[in-house]
């Protein structure tokens, strides 16, 4: 539930008691959910010792001017970023937060990791994967302040296309910190140069290769819980330009990291497979219904890379068809390379290795990286971790999916409360065919939820509020006849 620029929409301002209710719910749906407590006194200990005595033996990179580019307020910062123009091309310095300088596996902490799995972002607050001694202070990589970072160096054409790729330890010194907007604001001013000038000329290079090879970025707002001058509001954002320019760095890098492993025929990647041809039918009559325009030969990605999500009917179109994009998870090998080996929206093998701070499996394989740069064996308590980290990552994910969601329905019920029997305007996002009813989206407040009735896929509707009830987090409407 990280923000970046955020849409202003009508804020609920609730009296002071009010939101130490909500807050109420934010922590019975943790406990509903197991979300990890507090840090064991052990762990505590360790992380406190660790931070204060990282691995150190790295090459001095603390000339290189990188900069961060998080959301505002951010403390766990993962990524650093350099930029330059060579004479036919590009290269990227990446830099990584360095956990590994820090977590030894098999230690506590790297236990308690393997418990938590990843990061739960709440309306108030977080579950952290890692003690704040290191996520937000010792391993993060703050401006001003020397770290160990693991840096990754991509050279590209003048298309946009790696020619080579390398990884090494190394500290680091972060010169600034950016937030999504500034960096919207100075590209939309014209007053970007250096690296934030080349951030949109590569990432504008590699969206249009992400699209040339099938990948896939759908053009949808996100739905979030944003707390702000003592209440909460619900928002529909639509991520910045800028937002996705840096996504293709992290992109650029993690599709980096999946070809070294498979070259080397040992390490974890993230998959997507391929849609199933019947998905891919629906998804089609669907957009013949909707007129949404596929043109014969084209991809999924290049049909959705142009459409307008404050269009109803092709709101409706891209929520259908997410069904195309269902089914991810991680695989691990030691030996011949998996049979699935791609991650069918990006088109490509990819591997997550650029949130370590946040994601277990990131520490992990990156390792496995380094140890396949420098030519070394991959270390074997490493290794042996390798086979384990599919189940807990997609345990932890589920988890932190079910807590988001049940954050939003916790908070769509507060906020629409006193109004059962009060009409809005919505759009039909989803039509049940087996039970009836659907999904619709309101226009204010921003809210999805259930509604009965015969629905129009696509078109802009009235409903009407039933039911709003915040004990057991259930909105629902009915078509208004």
């Amino acid at each position: 539930m990280r923000a970046g620029k955020l849409s202003r929409v009508p804020m609920i301002q609730v009296p002071d008691e009010i939101p130490l209710k909500l807050e109420d719910g934010f922590e019975r749906i943790g406990r509903e959910l197991k979300l990890p407590g507090g840090f064991p006194r052990a762990v505590r200990d360790e992380a406190a010792w660790v931070a204060k005595v990282p691995k150190l033996d790295a090459k001095d990179m603390s000339d290189v001017p990188f900069v961060t580019i998080d959301p505002p307020g951010s403390m766990d910062l993962d990524q650093a970023v350099h930029l330059e123009r060579l004479r036919a091309g590009y290269r990227v310095w990446y830099a990584i937060a360095d956990v590994g300088a820090f977590v030894r596996p098999g230690g506590v902490i790297d236990a308690e990791a393997r418990v938590r799995g990843e990061t739960v972002y709440l309306p108030a607050g977080k579950v952290p994967l890692h003690p704040p001694v290191l996520s937000e202070d010792a391993a993060s990589l703050l401006p001003g302040a020397l770290r160990p970072a693991v840096v990754w160096r991509i050279d590209l054409d003048a298309d946009g296309e790696t020619v080579g790729a390398d990884v090494q330890r190394a500290l680091v010194r972060s010169r600034e910190r950016y937030d999504y907007a500034y960096v919207q604001a100075v590209h939309d001013t014209g007053t970007a140069d250096g690296v934030l000038e080349l951030l949109a000329e590569i990432g504008r290079l590699r969206l249009a290769l992400e699209r040339d090879r099938g990948g896939v970025t759908l053009p949808t707002p996100d739905q979030e819980v944003v707390r702000d001058d003592g209440g909460y509001r619900l928002e529909f954002r639509l991520p910045l330009p800028a937002e996705a320019w840096n996504a293709q760095i992290s992109l650029l890098t993690g599709m980096a990291a999946a070809a070294m492993m498979l070259d080397a025929e040992i390490g974890i990647l993230r998959v997507l497979p391929r849609p199933q041809p019947g998905d891919l039918a629906k998804v089609r009559r669907v957009a013949q219904a909707l007129d949404v325009p596929w043109p014969e030969g084209a991809g999924y990605g290049a049909v959705v890379h142009d459409l307008d999500p404050k269009n109803g009917r092709q709101a409706a179109f891209l929520h259908e068809s997410k069904v195309l994009l269902r089914g991810a998870g991680y695989v691990a090998f030691d030996g011949a390379p998996p049979r699935l080996a791609e991650h069918s929206a990006v088109a490509a093998p990819y591997a997550h290795v650029t949130a370590p701070l946040r994601r277990l499996v990131d520490r992990y394989a990156t390792e496995v990286c380094l140890a396949i740069a420098a030519g070394e064996p991959v270390p074997s308590d490493v290794r042996a971790g390798l086979v384990l980290l599919p189940g807990l990552m997609s345990a932890s994910g589920r988890r932190s999916g079910s807590v988001e969601r049940a954050c939003l329905d916790l908070v769509e019920a507060f906020l629409l409360r006193d109004r059962v029997g009060q009409a809005f305007e919505a759009v039909v996002i989803d039509v049940d065919e087996r039970r009836g009813g659907g999904q619709v989206q309101l226009v204010d407040p921003a809210v999805i939820a259930r509604c009965d009735g015969t629905l129009p896929l696509g078109e802009h509707v009235t409903v009407r509020l039933t039911r709003a009830d915040p004990a057991t987090r259930e909105v629902r409407f009915t078509l208004a006849g």
